[in-house]
């Protein structure tokens, strides 16, 4: 057989596991968006079903055939090869879940969903104990899941090597210490400085022109709407049906107006990512985390983040976008912001002030929600931390790192969705995203001098250009490393995150 016939066999195998978690996807989002809250157990075991059907897709003896005749067939291909990365990855993908039974997956898969409605009914109610039997299932499955796949230091790292493959709960450690050291200097100074001017923000904010503003917004920053769209949910996502469905969703509070425009922009920079992969890659190992069975074109969710992280915070978060594009919000509510410059509401939004909820939190704090929340999850996958102690622990946390006393559960442990849906070890991808982030724009700013003042002039298709072409083409292609090692010319690196918070809060 030709190489192309043996690769056209296995990409059809693959193709077909890549619509199932696609529909699995489509079922997801119908959950948190549009589903009555009755449906939730029968969604869950519908969404388990298709997960059950990808894995026995991928584990069938004709996808083992194909991928044996592709193996062969891209044995001269050099290493870094398309065609031998897909070959590859699906390999890693067929022993992993030889590793772990059926049973599991499905067991997994069916949680999330009835998890996902109690974490709601629970956060509604502020009462963790409406959700806590769930999470000690989640746990519970978590660990067998760890103990399946293997580890030998930690079984945190078994669940962090889903979501970032090379990182642990030691080599996050490190991680963690260098930005904390780095991290308080700068937040102390800020906080020692008079807090601007932000009563304005917390002005009645009507949902239809907090919507307007959002499209407007996604709009700007390239979004593709014949390729997606915008809805409301209870915490703010992206999913992506292929790149040539990919959709965003925000949430709308009436007396606070940032949550959701940053809510927005930050998914937006997700969807972007899944919108600029390579169109070859579509319903391929390139565009499927055949791992954790995720319809997904992002190398990894710390590469994900570091993409909305990077629109939300670099972008949308600097003092030129607002003194551009603070006409077109007064514009939407001119009452409420009647009385404001341009200037004084990009000092409100980037202010320093430490707060209860991460998704709202300033640049300076917003590391500390994670890398509390990573501690969290380590102590419940060793069994140092019981579920039913969790609340009093993190409430702790909050005292000790941000120096907040909880009022209550909604604005503590409930405040995520990741743990209803079973996403534990996905938490640090956060940071990483942050760093990557930060590393990437600068590398970006040093070889495109013109990159800055297209970014003034209100055109972020300069931007998103450098991006589809360095990361968001590339699809599963190259590891989070490699990414940064072709563009930056290193790996991780926190030194330019550091210098990019000192010049902008110091």
């Amino acid at each position: 057989m030709s190489q192309q016939a043996s690769l056209a066999a296995l990409h059809e195998r693959i193709a077909a596991v890549n619509d199932v978690l696609n529909a699995t996807s489509l079922l997801t989002w119908d959950s948190r968006t549009m589903m009555p809250s009755g449906g939730a157990e029968t969604r869950g075991q519908q969404i388990a079903t298709l997960t059950r059907i990808a894995r026995d897709l991928l584990l069938a003896p004709e996808t083992e055939k194909a991928l044996e005749q592709a193996e062969r067939a891209v044995e001269g291909l050099p290493e870094d090869a398309a065609e031998k990365r897909m070959v590859r990855q699906t390999r890693h993908a067929l022993e992993h879940h030889r590793s772990v039974p059926a049973s599991l997956i499905q067991e997994r898969a069916a949680l999330r969903t009835v998890a996902q409605a109690a974490w709601i009914e629970g956060r509604s109610k502020s009462d963790f104990s409406i959700f806590a039997p769930h999470l000690a299932k989640t746990v519970e499955l978590s660990r067998a899941y760890a103990d399946c796949i293997g580890w030998s230091e930690h079984p945190y790292d078994a669940m962090v090597s889903i979501y970032e493959p090379g990182e642990t709960a030691a080599s996050l450690k490190a991680l963690f210490a260098k930005l904390r050291a780095g991290l308080l200097p700068i937040l102390d100074a800020a906080r020692s400085r008079p807090q601007p001017r932000s009563d304005f923000l917390f002005r009645d904010y009507p949902e239809e022109g907090q919507r307007a503003f959002g499209l407007t917004l996604a709009e700007k920053l390239g979004y593709d709407f014949r390729r997606g769209r915008l809805d409301t949910t209870v915490h703010p996502f992206e999913v992506s049906f292929t790149r040539n469905d990919v959709r965003i969703t925000t949430r709308y509070t009436r007396n606070y107006l940032p949550a959701s425009i940053f809510g927005t922009a930050h998914e937006t920079g997700h969807a972007l990512y899944e919108q600029g992969a390579d169109p070859a890659y579509v319903r391929t190992t390139l565009a499927t985390d055949l791992v954790g069975l995720y319809a997904v074109s992002g190398t990894s969710f710390g590469a994900h983040e570091s993409q909305s992280r990077l629109w939300e915070n670099h972008i949308v978060r600097s003092r030129t976008f607002w003194q551009r594009n603070f006409p077109e919000l007064q514009r939407h509510f001119p009452e409420q912001l009647g009385d404001v410059t341009a200037e004084e509401f990009y000092r409100a939004v980037t202010r320093v002030e430490p707060g209860f909820i991460r998704v709202e939190a300033d640049e300076l704090t917003y590391d500390f929600h994670i890398m509390l929340r990573t501690d969290i999850e380590c102590a419940l996958m060793d069994g140092s931390l019981p579920v039913s102690d969790l609340p009093d622990a993190w409430n702790a946390a909050i005292k000790r790192d941000l120096g907040l006393t909880v009022p209550n559960d909604a604005k503590g442990v409930l405040q995520d969705v990741h743990w209803s849906t079973g996403y534990i070890g996905s938490f640090p991808t956060y940071t990483v995203g942050n760093v990557m982030g930060a590393q990437v724009m600068e590398t970006l700013r040093q070889q495109n001098p013109s990159l800055d003042a297209a970014i003034e002039a209100g055109e972020y298709g300069a931007l998103a250009e450098e991006l589809r072409a360095r990361i968001w083409q590339h699809g599963r292609r190259y590891t989070r490393d490699e990414l940064l090692e072709r563009e930056t010319g290193r790996r991780l690196d926190p030194a330019p995150y550091l210098a990019y918070l000192q010049t902008k809060y110091a």
